[in-house]
Formats: structure tokens, C-alpha cells, sequence
């Protein structure tokens, strides 16, 4: 593990653009390319990561880090397969899979879960059908179509955000709902386990369970940064 290497972190304007600076380097990378940004605040965030190292530098505690290397090296070459794989995870959406029984657990997913879908058809001309089926329920190629066009609208950033916070929640709605603003992150986690929180509710806590979820929240609260200041 690196240990750190430099004393001053900023963040300058170059090129049109915003870069970070590791005493007066600019920061790269993994594949060596220079980590640039299209708001200052983006760069801010990740300059605040590498302040915050002290002694060995630890990229698991730099998650905004993680996801604008991500977003600058891999995302501007792999668009069309980011696309497709939101658009597959809206045929197999989370919301749209509802229990039969009980009645109570029901209710609960019809009240928290069907204004979210509503908001899709809405806002985004992306209606999901619902099933308590557990097979698999067809959903619109209008639809998908439709999600398929949002996501290629994205920036390289908003679309690497938008493919991640789907496969944390396990949906591609929630994850559209966070991005868009519809949904803060607390209750995007919160949709997203709302089966999982009916069943501690019954039978108790994991803590396990409870420790990796808390794990999410840190990282995915650090990364929601990243949409807006």
C-alpha cells in the first residue's frame, strides 16, 4: 500500500476544465491519464479525499475517487454497454415484483413503491409493468426504449452514477429517482430494502446484514455527492 507521497492538495482550472493537484501535480489515473472534471465541485470532493490520507493511503476510503477514475478511463468507451445494461435493468426492475402475501407487506409496497413508478411514466415516458408472479414480467420496448434514451443523454460522471446506484439498489428506478432528485439517498436505501426491513420488523436484526448496510450507506452517501454540489 502507497504511502503518501505529497503535502499540499488543490484544485486549479486547466484547459477548460478542473484538475487536482498533488504539489502541483496533477492527479492521474490508474491508467496514467490526467483525472479531469467538469465542475469544480466534483474535483473539490475528490481533492478532500486525498487530504483527508494520512500515512497509507487508502483508495477504500476514497470512493469519489473510485468512481471519477471510473468515470474519466473506462466510461467515455464502454457508453453503449452502460446504456444497455440500465436498460436491462429496467426489464427486471425491483418495484415492479411484488409479494402476494401478507397483506400487510403488500399494502406497504403498494404505498412506498407505486408513486416512484408513477414519477417514471411521468417524467420519463417509462411506464414498468407490475406482476406478483415469480416469473420474470414483460416490460414495453417503448418503455425500455425510453430509459435506453435517458441514460444516453447522461454525462460520462451522471451515467457511470446512474449504472452504479442501480446495481447497489437493485433498481433501475430508484437509481433514476436519486439522480434526478426525486428521491434523496436515505430513501432511496430505504425502498430498495423495504422487504428486507419487513422481515427484521418480524423476526430481528442481522447485524451482519446491518454492518454491510451501513457500509453502502457511507459509500454510496459519499458518491451521491457527486451529482450536485
Amino acid at each position: 500500500m502507497a504511502k503518501r507521497f505529497y503535502k499540499e492538495v488543490g484544485v486549479e482550472a486547466r484547459d477548460g476544465a478542473f484538475v487536482v493537484v498533488l504539489d502541483g501535480r496533477v492527479l492521474k489515473t490508474p491508467g496514467k491519464q490526467h483525472l479531469t472534471f467538469d465542475k469544480e465541485f466534483r474535483a473539490a470532493l475528490v481533492a478532500q479525499e486525498w487530504d483527508a490520507q494520512e500515512g497509507d493511503i487508502k483508495p477504500e476510503t476514497m470512493p469519489c475517487t473510485r468512481m471519477m477514475n471510473v468515470a474519466c478511463e473506462q466510461t467515455p468507451d464502454r457508453r453503449p454497454d452502460l446504456v444497455a445494461e440500465f436498460r436491462k435493468y429496467c426489464g427486471t426492475d425491483l418495484l415492479c415484483y411484488r409479494s402476494h402475501a401478507p397483506r400487510d407487506l403488500c399494502e406497504q409496497q403498494e404505498r412506498d413503491w407505486q408513486p416512484i413508478l408513477d414519477w417514471a411514466v411521468e417524467n420519463h415516458n417509462i411506464a414498468l409493468a407490475v406482476t406478483t408472479s415469480i416469473h420474470a414480467v414483460g416490460q414495453a420496448e417503448t418503455s425500455l426504449n425510453a430509459a435506453a434514451a435517458y441514460a444516453q443523454t447522461l454525462s460520462h460522471t451522471k451515467l457511470t452514477l446512474l449504472v452504479h446506484f442501480t446495481a447497489s439498489l437493485g433498481s433501475s428506478i430508484l437509481a433514476l429517482a436519486l439522480l434526478e432528485g426525486r428521491l434523496n439517498l436515505d430513501e432511496s436505501l430505504a425502498l430498495s430494502r423495504l422487504d428486507e426491513e419487513f422481515q427484521i420488523e418480524r423476526w430481528g436484526e442481522d447485524e451482519e446484514a446491518q454492518e454491510r448496510i451501513q457500509n453502502l450507506h457511507t459509500e454510496l452517501a459519499a458518491m451521491a455527492r457527486l451529482i450536485t454540489a
